[in-house]
């Protein structure tokens, strides 16, 4: 019997059954490995990446828009230009502040940001002498990857802002201590104020001058050294006694009179504990005003491990709270990322199934000769399909430990390109185990099966498997932050398939001659002569379908300009059909929440914008289907949501 056969040369399937003990070792520590790996990836709702924006904030109290313009804003954005990798500078000046947005070009590398970031510091530090007295700042702001995956609301029933603060302080240095927790931040805090309120007509029957009774407090109430006392032993720091300790300490504080007479500071000022008034920021959840408790989690950390560390601590941290102050979780990123994983489970338990089945069909149903009763022309043989069964989840096994390597975790990329991969993963494994039937099917033994298979195949699917990832190339290359952020398309996908073709020759060549049978060799024809299956070397199968099918393909072979002008035709039509699809990067967020953003004129006071936002809360608690409503008053919501 003459085939293509060629003796010689290294072959990878050759050598995997030649040495059966060392590769049914390499298959049991790799799908052992590789779910290890699935539990230890690192799991988060977006890949990380690099932010290229910070935002320089900068405060003059007292002065005009046109004065923060001109004197601070111009004068930042002339140095900013001269940072590396600068491509935009936006910029808004108001009475007694300047905001700059700092935005550097998107095909700097990850690892050249901070040092960005440090030539910003260095260079506004070198020239911030040339900035206006009563300047303070400018302050930097770098941290816009950082995502309150996590929030939860401190509310208390007859307690003040300063005990809640105190409560809100405790917590706060408990979820640090949770791993994977990067930062707590609190937003809502309302800080503390002494208010001196001291009426001019007073002063001017008293004869006292403002400028004067401020100097006195400021004397009163500084911190100076006093030198210190040497002794044989020790040196020991003198203290001026004086600082004020309570309220009651700055009522009584002396003030000199223009006469020389003395008077109690309470005698001439309204003074009282209280809060800054207008407030910054105000934090409401569900009609009360909280602290709300931001958590940002590691980079690289698993945000499902996190969540269920949280609520761990949070059920220790509520035993320890007095009575009357809960902690409300408000923002719960892990259950939406614990619902994407499992989602990903169940679209991969029905791929592999659907594969399963068609694998069953396509490569175990065989028609019987001779002439028998319809319900038994056909035979199934199960093993073919089992043998792409157990590849599947080799595959996946020997990819996640790749993605553990290489630091890929799970994430709504990754797990959508190990979705498409599941398509395409198992095409060279169908291939090599249909190679093999077939040449058992001609009368070769399990071995010659499985090596020519290797011969005939390996390089034809390494092939098509470089030009499949090729397709995804673009996304590798690409030196942008969306390159960065979509990166693993391309690694996951290319792993997948790379490691698909690797288990196709060498693993399946193995399973193949341990579950594969022997089939009946095919009988020659009744008469003797050779028939179309012996001539040709594509092996035409005597069906309906296959006659109907190579007739079609003759036909297209013999009218080949006719053929090729339907494909042209084809594929204008599907230029023009793709300019009548929607295009979107990403399709529309699933998540459940809604933002509603309350905007006012310039100038308008914050009670008048807290007016307002109670009535638009009070209005959205009472629809239907709302389970919850949080408010920033002041301020944006922080980060809960990356994109």
């Amino acid at each position: 019997m003459k085939s293509s056969f060629r003796e010689g040369g290294f072959n990878l399937s050759k050598w995997a059954l030649d040495h059966p003990a060392l590769t049914r070792y390499l298959m049991v520590v790799l799908m052992v490995l590789g779910f290890a790996a699935y539990f230890q990836l690192g799991q988060d709702e977006d890949p990380p990446f690099t932010f290229r924006a910070m935002v320089i904030r900068t405060f003059w109290p007292g002065a005009t828009a046109q004065q923060v313009a001109e004197q601070v804003t111009d004068k930042l954005e002339r140095t900013l230009q001269e940072v590396p990798f600068a491509d935009k500078i936006r910029s808004y000046s108001k009475p007694g502040e300047s905001l700059i947005f700092f935005q550097i070009k998107d095909n700097s590398r990850p690892a050249d940001v901070p040092g960005v970031w440090y030539s910003v510091r260095k260079k506004i530090g070198d020239m911030r002498h040339t900035l206006p007295a009563g300047v303070q700042g400018p302050f930097f702001n770098d941290e816009f990857g950082d995502v309150f995956g996590v929030i939860y609301a401190l509310q208390a029933d007859g307690f003040s802002y300063a005990e809640l603060k105190t409560f809100a302080d405790e917590v706060r240095q408990q979820l640090l201590r949770v791993s994977d927790v990067a930062k707590v931040e609190l937003f809502g805090v309302q800080d503390e104020k002494l208010f001196v309120e001291i009426s001019q007509k007073r002063l001017a029957q008293l004869g006292l001058d403002m400028g004067a009774v401020l100097a006195q407090l400021g004397q009163q109430n500084a911190v100076e050294s006093a030198g210190t006392v040497q002794t044989p032993l020790d040196v020991v720091q003198v203290r001026v006694a004086g600082p004020f300790t309570a309220v009651d300490d700055l009522k009584a504080m002396p003030i000199r009179g223009a006469s020389g007479n003395q008077l109690r500071l309470g005698d001439i000022a309204d003074i009282r504990r209280g809060y800054v008034d207008p407030p910054t920021i105000k934090v409401r959840h569900q009609g009360q005003e909280v602290i709300a408790l931001g958590v940002a989690m590691a980079k690289g950390g698993d945000i499902i491990r996190l969540g269920q560390a949280l609520r761990e601590a949070t059920a220790r941290i509520e035993k320890t709270l007095p009575a009357g102050v809960r902690l409300v979780q408000v923002q719960d990123q892990p259950a939406a990322v614990s619902r994407s994983v499992n989602e990903f489970v169940r679209v991969l338990i029905e791929a592999v199934v659907i594969v399963l089945g068609v694998s069953f069909l396509a490569l175990g149903l065989h028609r019987r000769p001779g002439e028998h009763p319809l319900w038994r022309r056909w035979t199934l043989d199960m093993r073919p399909g089992l043998i792409v069964g157990i590849t599947i989840p080799l595959v996946l096994a020997v990819t996640f430990l790749a993605m553990h390597y290489w630091g890929i975790g799970l994430h709504k990329i990754s797990l959508g390109s190990l979705i498409i991969a599941l398509g395409l993963l198992v095409d060279d494994a169908i291939i090599a185990v249909e190679m093999m039937v077939r040449k058992m099917e001609e009368g070769y033994d399990r071995v010659r099966s499985a090596t020519f298979a290797y011969e005939l195949t390996a390089m034809p699917m390494l092939t098509g498997t470089l030009i499949t990832a090729a397709g995804f190339l673009p996304i590798g290359i690409a030196r942008s932050m969306t390159g960065e952020y979509t990166f693993a398309i391309f690694a996951v996908t290319v792993i997948a398939l790379l490691v698909s073709w690797l288990v196709s020759v060498y693993f399946v060549p193995y399973l193949g001659t341990v579950l594969l049978r022997t089939p009946p060799k095919r009988s020659a024809p009744a008469d003797g002569l050779p028939s179309a299956a012996t001539e040709d070397p594509h092996e035409v199968f005597d069906t309906p379908f296959y006659n109907r099918f190579r007739v079609a393909v003759d036909w297209c072979v013999r009218h080949r300009w006719i053929t090729i002008g339907a494909t042209l035709l084809t594929f204008a039509l599907g230029i023009v059909g793709m300019g009548k699809v929607q295009q979107q990067f990403f399709p529309d967020s699933s998540r459940p929440e809604i933002l509603v953003d309350l905007w006012f004129p310039e100038g308008t006071s914050f009670a008048a914008n807290e007016a307002v936002s109670r009535r638009v809360e009070a209005r959205l608690m009472q629809e239907t289907g709302v389970v919850s409503v949080t408010q920033w008053v002041g301020s944006g919501v922080p980060r809960f949501y990356l994109p």
